[in-house]
């Protein structure tokens, strides 16, 4: 539905470079990156805010490189939301179809199907300038899809929600995509991606460095930066080697790991996600691949349970649920065994 061929753009001293990209219709595509890393520079490329210095931008077969805006058929709901504080919700809603031939009685049907859908018919009558994070957003919403786009681009669309907020707008925003509706959204949270892409890529000074399923990208980055984005906070030097046929990898604190059948660089790193871990008080009777004694030095809460560090001849950090928490706590200074099996080790060649 939506290719972009070779695409670069010289912005001062920012240039997007090298930006190749397909995205099928009925995608939901999370680009994520930091700030700065171009990721809104590009969703304004697609939308026609801005022309690029070389590539083209193809929608549905169609050329759309030196379109204007007006002619693409794409939404943008912007960060700030763009609100025009002058004008009632149902003001706002109708403004991006009250400049054509639309009769009142036609865009007030549209006006109301729309605030519908998106559950704001009860604000069609106030003002803008008291609502909720979660209400401007999804006026902002309501204002781009009444033009019934093609292609939804959606610029940092939670930053200014609260936490409380965030899971009505993502229910809305994977309803939207399940009725087919293709949506390119740019964050720099990874757990955004997890939670509503099909497709995921990663922008890093201005260049995409790795694309995929959120599986993909996640489970296997292809170097430091994305798995560090990811959340990944094992990372150890090694040397790979294999020997009667099975690979295994020695850390610079001489940790041995064994690791499962694949090609290995001679050196590099070995990463390992910290949720593929188990914590446990005793050594497993199962007899795992990896499994080393340690020392508790530190545990602290997470979004999601509690976070473990143990000492181990290497730093290893072991994240556990709060339920499996509760039903086994752990203290500084106490002796654990922590294990993983050999298909959690990721390598990454040479300083990456």
């Amino acid at each position: 539905m939506l290719i972009l061929k070779n695409i670069s753009k010289k912005l001062g001293e920012f240039h997007l470079r090298g930006i190749d990209l397909n995205i099928s219709e009925g995608t939901y595509y999370v680009l994520l990156g930091r700030s700065g890393s171009g990721k809104t520079q590009l969703l304004e490329l697609i939308a026609g805010l801005n022309s690029p210095d070389s590539g083209e931008i193809w929608l549905n077969n169609e050329n759309i490189t030196k379109k204007k805006i007006q002619s693409r058929n794409i939404g943008l709901v912007f960060q700030d939301y763009a609100i025009f504080p002058n004008m009632t919700v149902a003001g706002n809603i109708a403004y991006s179809i009250s400049s054509g031939k639309m009769g009142k009685s036609l865009i007030k049907e549209k006006v109301n199907k729309v605030a519908t859908e998106l559950n704001i018919s009860h604000l069609l009558d106030r003002d803008t300038n008291n609502l909720s994070g979660g209400e401007l957003q999804r006026v902002a919403l309501a204002r781009t899809l009444i033009t019934s786009p093609r292609l939804l681009l959606l610029d940092e669309p939670m930053a200014s929600i609260d936490a409380s907020l965030k899971d009505d707008i993502k229910r809305l925003l994977r309803r939207l995509n399940k009725q087919g509706l293709t949506i390119i959204h740019v964050t720099h949270d990874y757990r955004e991606a997890l939670s509503l892409a099909t497709r995921v890529g990663v922008i890093h000074n201005g260049t995409i460095i790795q694309e995929g399923t959120p599986d993909e990208v996640f489970r296997k980055p292809v170097n430091k930066f994305v798995a560090r984005y990811s959340g990944i906070r094992n990372f150890f030097r090694v040397e790979f080697w294999n020997e009667n046929g099975e690979w295994k990898a020695v850390s610079n604190n001489h940790i041995p790991f064994n690791l499962s059948q694949d090609t290995y660089p001679g050196e590099g790193m070995l990463i390992i996600r910290s949720d593929d871990i188990r914590i446990s008080p005793e050594m497993l009777s199962s007899n795992p691949d990896n499994c080393f004694k340690g020392i508790i030095r530190e545990v602290f809460p997470t979004e999601y349970g509690m976070e473990v560090t143990v000492d181990a001849g290497e730093t290893f950090y072991v994240d556990i649920s709060a339920d499996a928490y509760k039903q086994q706590p752990f203290c500084e200074l106490e002796e654990v065994w922590i294990s993983f099996p050999r298909e959690a080790g990721i390598a990454l060649q040479g300083n990456n």
